[in-house]
């Protein structure tokens, strides 16, 4: 058993060594930035979910992704390996500081692959920088309250850092052992939802890029939303797959990897290749 533990020891260390390799910081609007990238080809932003980092939501997939793609992988404002900065934790800022290092790495347009919160990032950054993205892909997300089970806001009136997923919290400090980053990473994100407000339906309608909407049949928000959603956005398809909260691309919480298999990562490609 002692061996057992070494060996796998040895492989996480490797895979975080491999992962750091990659990893760089910018300074965008005064936050200095984790991002990785992986890969070549045209890019491909990740943003990852709540209370999460690059390994805990993409992980599983982001090798295969990097087949095909430049992949740009984020950790956004208090999560994983990007700290915290005096300002409140939005999408809009989110979105702000996607769009300022994009324009750093001077790469003009690119795909943007959000899931949960990163979705509405995802979103944004389509609704207020249409310059920069090409096609959007929205995982797990809904853009307004309703679009979400009761479930979820009920949770939310009463919180607690005990709710939040072991493998998260593990997840976070394999990268950021600060305990206090990831206990004020857990209240940001709480709080972001506590005043989640209904994204603008116009907006919604406005979005130019070509999206795919991706669900899970079990997940956090209801099919009947992600259906109505692919309605509101003009150049919309939709997927809703057997599943959880991201079951479909191995997000660290589900209760299986599938044995490394995500067939909707075939669905994604083709997406991606249509002209």
């Amino acid at each position: 058993m002692k061996a057992l533990n070494t060996v796998l020891i040895i492989i996480i260390f490797i895979s975080n060594a491999m992962s750091q390799t990659n990893g760089k910081y910018a300074t965008v609007n005064g936050l200095k930035m984790y991002y990785e990238i992986h890969g070549k080809g045209y890019p491909l932003v990740l943003i990852h979910g709540g209370g999460s980092t690059i390994e805990t939501t993409f992980g599983r997939v982001l090798p295969d992704l990097a087949k095909q793609h430049q992949v740009i992988a984020v950790e956004l404002q208090a999560h994983g390996r990007t700290a915290d900065i005096d300002r409140a934790l939005s999408f809009d800022h989110d979105a702000s500081d996607v769009a300022a290092l994009l324009k750093q790495l001077g790469i003009s347009k690119a795909d943007i692959f959000g899931f949960s919160n990163g979705a509405s990032t995802a979103l944004t950054l389509a609704i207020k920088y249409p310059e920069l993205v090409n096609k959007i892909i929205v995982a797990s997300t809904m853009y307004k309250k309703s679009g979400a089970y009761p479930w979820l806001w009920e949770m939310m009136k009463t919180p607690s850092f005990d709710q939040m997923p072991k493998q998260l919290k593990e997840g976070f400090l394999a990268v950021n052992p600060d305990e206090n980053a990831l206990l004020s990473s857990y209240k940001r994100d709480v709080t972001r939802m506590q005043s989640f407000t209904d994204m603008n339906e116009e907006d919604i309608k406005g979005i130019k890029a070509p999206t795919l909407i991706i669900a899970g049949d079990k997940d956090v928000v209801t099919p009947e939303h992600a259906v109505e959603m692919s309605r509101q956005i003009p150049d919309a398809r939709l997927l809703i797959w057997p599943g959880g909260h991201g079951d479909y691309i191995g997000e660290i919480t589900t209760a299986t990897a599938n044995d490394g298999y995500y067939p909707v990562l075939s669905a994604i490609e083709e997406f991606l290749k249509e002209k």
